[in-house]
């Protein structure tokens, strides 16, 4: 039985089509020479740390692809040049290294005092600050939210910061009765995602020496409070990171933070 040539065209175009609808299939890059392949493992840099990180894989001229999701590097080169690209990377895989360290991040930290207590004054909050006081006095016992500091810094991306600072205010009648507090954070890598850019820290901890009155004699002690965390903070949103708290007159302290990454 002979098919008509029309009828073979057809068959011909719908066997092309049905073999297009098949995903190509992904292929390893053919190795050449003494080409091996090796997978490393980057335990420590993320984001765009990770990414620093990989492009300094170029000088070395081999063929290699990064994975930041999965964190590892595959190479195809010698064995030799594996070995010194494993080098470079054990190097390089740590807080602190060339790429760790690089974005700038204009930081900023906002001390809310909160009282259960009728507020002691009338000043308002900043503008900015007022969704913050809202929600804080929808979820919490502290009715009365003011202002007390707010603390601009600078970090980088991979850099340890560790700095001590001065808050306003001091018991009356006591000298040297002042609030002194002590910032010490990681900001480990600026990561992007498809909400926006963030900031993931290794390490946040916020200390507060706070003095209260012991009698009417001016006499006064200090009592420390700590607020210790780490995790994913979204740039241009202010997000409270949370409460210092211990206090013996019924307040506490929120550490609101917001962040901006440099270009």
């Amino acid at each position: 039985m002979r098919i008509p040539n029309a009828c073979m065209t057809l068959v011909l175009i719908a066997g092309l089509l049905s073999a297009q609808d098949k995903p190509a299939e992904a292929k390893p890059p053919a190795m050449q020479g003494n080409e091996q392949a090796a997978i490393i493992n980057v335990k420590t840099l993320s984001g765009d740390s990770f990414t620093r990180l990989a492009n300094m894989i170029d000088v070395f001229n081999v063929r290699y692809r990064a994975d930041s999701k999965l964190r590892t590097i595959v190479v195809y080169a010698a064995p030799d040049v594996i070995a010194q690209i494993r080098k470079v990377v054990e190097e390089l895989d740590r807080p602190g290294s060339e790429a760790a360290i690089g974005r700038n991040i204009e930081m900023t930290l906002t001390f809310l005092r909160a009282s259960t207590k009728p507020p002691s004054n009338s000043v308002d909050l900043p503008a900015d600050m007022e969704a913050v006081a809202k929600q804080l006095r929808a979820v919490t016992q502290y009715k009365a939210i003011e202002l007390w500091d707010i603390l601009p810094i600078r970090i980088q991306e991979g850099k340890r910061v560790e700095q001590y600072f001065r808050l306003p205010g001091s018991l009356p009648n006591a000298t040297g009765a002042i609030t002194t507090g002590r910032l010490d954070i990681l900001p480990e890598a600026v990561t992007r995602k498809d909400s926006g850019r963030y900031v993931r820290f290794d390490r946040f901890d916020v200390r507060l020496s706070i003095p209260y009155a012991t009698n009417d004699q001016g006499n006064f002690r200090h009592m420390d409070v700590m607020l210790g965390t780490a995790g994913e903070f979204k740039e241009g949103q202010k997000t409270v990171v949370g409460k210092l708290s211990g206090s013996v007159d019924e307040t506490a302290t929120f550490v609101v933070l917001s962040l901006k990454v440099l270009e």
